[in-house]
């Protein structure tokens, strides 16, 4: 692949240079950042591939610096901004990584900033034949620095007499190696965070606790039989680290460790939404810096649209949510947003955050506004709210796409967005709003294909892993999101369970397919936390005081009626699911350890038909053989041709996508 210095290519940055010269930019008055510094450059980028029209692209990769006036109410949401450090202008200072990608020929673009929100750190830009300029950046302030993954640099907050913020902590570990004696509390989640430091090393100052099952109560570890240091090369009470956890004899692999403890020097985590509002505003408004080097897509952004998946869907709700999608000049920031498989709020910007939750115990997430209209939360003693109140008032809503799978109801707690907290009855959407169901698919989908033989469980699960994709129909949603956004074209109608229409229920009625236990009682509950009072539920913003949380009650959770194959019904299928070869579940059952028996946290499972009527009965398995559904991979084949072109006209599958399928089940073995 070929470098070329960062003024060819026809963007008129009015600059050549090396590899290694710096690109340096800063904002226009009144957006807040103020320096780019471009450090690479490669073009052509993905290994030199053309994108049809928009022919061949270009990565540019470096470093944003900018600064938040903490006085300014549109920065006011930011938990303890007031007390991060400010430079010599009175403004709160940070920095971040990120890379964008553009075609190499100007006039390629299509007007499109498309921005991708990473999840932990991980992602990358991408090259599209529509056009669009394709942006990622790091908005977490807790990742480490590493030359994988986008981060940002955030300040720590400390008392208005400069000494330090405490607060107490609480950390769950589980699934630990065999044998192990140290775990370091910077990766224990999905990726290392910067860990909470605790005030002292004295384990008299904190609490371990340690049981077997979740029926045992839990049993405190003596001070002296633990403590934060590193036993991995000195023996108990090896060397002492504030990073790490060194229980005497070693860790039980299948047991639950909880760590309590009082951390200081929280993160302004909250920065991470600012960051990310200044940093798209900047590239879609500004011309130039104050040398007059130009913004190196300046005059090309007419629309921007954000997508983030997971973790970064749930970023994208809680940004709309605090007020974040107007820039300090008052300006929309996103004409379009797709939080997918995000069922919660991000819990973000609260004093010691960590932004690595998933669902688990005690972890804040779904004590937010999960609904987009007004919906008076009457369970939780709460008024009317919705998470767009805030740009309603200011006028910068953006349309959204909501995009989730069966795993959400399952294990991400998805019922209370779509029926409240009391379970009564549907919430009905904005105008601006549509919302798609997948059927039967698990966290993010599965990999496709027609494949008659059940692959490998999940890492840690009973059942075999899910192939039910969501990615073909999530091709044909963004296509339409940006139709809608760009040309004003009406995107399919939305299509989700409704409550009205008995497609949400309190129980499933599972057929008794052998082997296989009902699901009934896996779903992960939805509780109503009390975090203290300091702590503001309905924005997941503020100071926590109760950690572990109190339990006030649990609240009812719906899931998908299924049919009689146990397939959920309702939403937008995909060919596979309208031609399918198995049982496609948004659960599975963990195999093994402290949580053996429960929901296997964000894997979905795969029950395989028989092959035979024959084989069938033998099993005593109630489900239609491949043979009695479809009688031959012809019409097997016909059968997904059929579904294909259905979800071809209802948009929801393109057209190179359905071709594809086609063929890949016309050379699939299903009845050969």
């Amino acid at each position: 692949m070929g470098k070329r210095g960062l003024g060819v290519g026809g963007w008129g940055l009015g600059f050549t240079g090396s590899l290694c010269s710096l690109f340096l930019f800063a904002s226009v008055a009144g957006a807040r950042v103020n320096r780019v510094v471009v450090e690479h450059r490669e073009a052509p980028a993905f290994n030199a591939r053309s994108f049809g029209k928009a022919g061949q692209y270009e990565t540019l990769s470096g470093h944003f610096y900018g600064e938040l006036d903490p006085k300014d109410p549109h920065n006011a949401t930011i938990q303890d901004i007031g007390l991060a450090p400010r430079n010599a202008r009175g403004m709160v200072e940070y920095s971040g990584t990120f890379a964008l990608s553009r075609p190499i020929d100007p006039t390629k673009t299509n007007g499109v900033l498309f921005y991708h929100v990473v999840n932990r750190g991980n992602g990358a830009t991408s090259g599209s034949e529509d056009g669009r300029i394709s942006l990622v950046s790091g908005w977490q302030g807790d990742v480490l620095n590493s030359d994988k993954r986008q981060v940002l640099q955030v300040p720590v907050a400390t008392q208005a007499d400069g000494k330090p913020l405490t607060g107490p902590v609480v950390e769950r570990l589980i699934d630990l190696p065999a044998g192990s004696n140290t775990v370091d509390l910077r990766t224990t989640g999905y990726v290392g965070l910067v860990y909470q430091r605790p005030v002292s090393l004295d384990t008299a100052q904190a609490t371990l606790t340690v049981r077997r099952s979740a029926a045992e109560t839990a049993k405190r570890v003596a001070a002296s039989d633990w403590a934060f240091a590193d036993c991995s090369a000195k023996p108990f009470p090896g060397t002492p680290d504030p990073a790490k956890l060194c229980v005497k004899g070693g860790f039980e692999a299948s047991a639950e460790y909880v760590v309590s403890y009082t951390a200081k020097d929280p993160l302004v985590m909250g920065i991470g939404y600012a960051a990310t509002r200044d940093l798209n505003s900047f590239l879609r408004y500004a011309e130039k810096d104050d040398t007059g080097t130009a913004n190196p897509v300046a005059g090309r952004v007419k629309w921007a649209i954000s997508e983030g998946s997971s973790q970064s869907g749930n970023f994208i709700r809680s940004y709309i949510h605090l007020g974040f999608n107007q820039d300090e000049s008052g300006r929309i920031v996103w004409d379009g947003a797709n939080p997918h498989i995000a069922a919660r709020q991000m819990a973000l910007n609260y004093r010691f955050a960590v932004g690595n939750g998933a669902a688990g115990p005690n972890e804040p997430g779904s004590e937010a506004v999960l609904w987009w209209s007004d919906y008076p939360d009457e369970a939780r003693h709460r008024p009317a709210a919705g998470m767009l109140d805030r740009c309603r008032a200011s006028g910068t809503c953006p349309k959204i796409f909501e995009t989730f799978g069966a795993l959400e109801f399952w294990y991400l707690r998805e019922s209370p967005n779509l029926v409240g907290t009391d379970a009564k009855k549907d919430i009905p959407l904005p105008a601006d709003v549509r919302r798609y169901f997948f059927p039967g698919t698990s966290h993010g989908g599965g990999g496709g294909g027609f494949n008659v033989r059940a692959a490998a469980p999940p890492k840690g699960c009973v059942l075999p892993a899910n192939p039910n994709p969501e990615s073909d129909t999530m091709r044909a949603l963004t296509a339409a999101l940006v139709d809608w956004v760009v040309r004003g074209v009406e995107p399919p109608a939305s299509r989700y369970p409704l409550l009205s229409e008995g497609q949400l229920v309190k129980a499933v009625d599972f057929p008794k397919i052998p082997g296989v236990a009902s699901p009934n009682g896996l779903v992960n509950p939805v509780y109503d936390y009390d975090f203290g009072p300091e702590f503001r539920a309905s924005d997941l913003s503020g100071v926590v005081t109760k950690e572990p949380p109190v339990v006030r009650q649990v609240l009812p959770t719906l899931v998908p009626k299924v049919d009689a194959d146990g397939n959920d019904l309702a939403g937008v299928p995909s060919v596979l699911r309208q031609a399918p070869l198995g049982t496609y579940v948004g659960w599975n059952v963990t195999a093994a350890g402290f949580d053996k028996g429960k929901i296997c946290t964000l894997s979905g499972g795969f029950i395989p038909f028989a092959m035979t009527k024959a084989e069938r009965v033998s099993s005593g398995d109630p489900r239609l053989s491949l043979e009695e559904r479809y009688g031959s991979h012809e019409r097997y084949v016909a059968a997904v041709k059929t579904a294909a072109e259905k979800a071809v006209g209802e948009r929801f599958l393109l057209r190179e996508d359905a071709d594809r399928l086609v063929r890949q089940a016309e050379e699939s073995g299903v009845l050969r």
